[in-house]
């Protein structure tokens, strides 16, 4: 016979379930907002234009925010 012993399955809680029904969702909206805005469009640098796709664009936005954001606030707990 086996040494090993069986654990009890343990059940998902009813937040682990609604957490996980939540990141599908979420998921499936940022799928469906990427496969929307496909459309390429132009984008005015400082030094010239070029085409990119829109999501792109938005993605690049939303990262250089995000950067930005982290460390304004680095800044500021620095001078506290």
């Amino acid at each position: 016979m086996s040494d090993v012993q069986q654990t009890p399955e343990r059940r998902r809680t009813r937040r682990e379930i609604a957490r996980t029904g939540a990141l599908i969702v979420l998921a499936v909206l940022i799928t469906l907002f990427a496969v929307l805005n496909v459309k390429e469009v132009e984008v005015n640098w400082i030094f010239g234009t070029s085409g990119a796709p829109l999501i792109v664009v938005i993605l690049v936005s939303l990262i250089v925010g995000i950067l930005l954001s982290y460390f304004a606030t680095q800044l500021a707990r620095r001078k506290r």
